[in-house]
């Protein structure tokens, strides 16, 4: 199993209970996919850096997790085909970083 760490970014105009709806999907793709979930952080509703799709913010959430790097393409499919999804990253690394992320101290 490899180490993977997850960025996922979820549209400003959903409403509370279907971004935890799109977690939750995103948590059972990735245990379908025979990977797990180590550690998770939601880093709430932030400004994007350039608009994605007419978006100036996006929900943020941050996954560390182990995934056998086969299983990913699937996934990525899956993640690209959600209309709720707005971008989604998986980046590969050695060890996980400590928590809880900058990002997660930072004052919104």
């Amino acid at each position: 199993m490899n180490k993977f760490e997850a960025v996922l970014l979820l549209s400003p105009e959903i409403s509370t209970s279907v971004i935890k709806s799109e977690v939750t999907k995103f948590k059972t793709n990735i245990e379908n996919g025979q990977g797990k979930i180590l550690n998770e952080e939601d880093w709430g509703l932030r400004e994007l850096t350039f608009s994605i799709m007419k978006y100036s913010k996006a929900f943020y959430f941050f996954f560390q997790i182990e995934l056998d790097g086969k299983n990913l393409n699937k996934i990525n499919n899956t993640f690209n085909q959600n209309d709720n999804i707005l971008r989604h990253l998986f980046i590969k690394v050695s060890d996980h970083q400590e928590l809880p992320t900058m990002l997660a101290n930072e004052k919104k």
